[in-house]
């Protein structure tokens, strides 16, 4: 296996982290809207009981 300098392995390090962050972000939007779409049918089905 060949040496790398220690840029490279800095990028590297910025990569990983960055794309374990991105995954992460996609999860939890993804199921954040999941909520909300299940929210919104929810409270379409109930009457609303706030008089404003």
């Amino acid at each position: 296996m060949p040496q790398l300098s220690p840029l490279n392995w800095i990028l590297l390090f910025t990569l990983f982290w960055t794309a374990i962050l991105t995954l992460s972000v996609l999860i939890w939007w993804t199921k954040k809207i999941f909520f909300q779409s299940e929210a919104s049918k929810h409270s379409l089905l109930e009457e609303n009981k706030w008089n404003w």
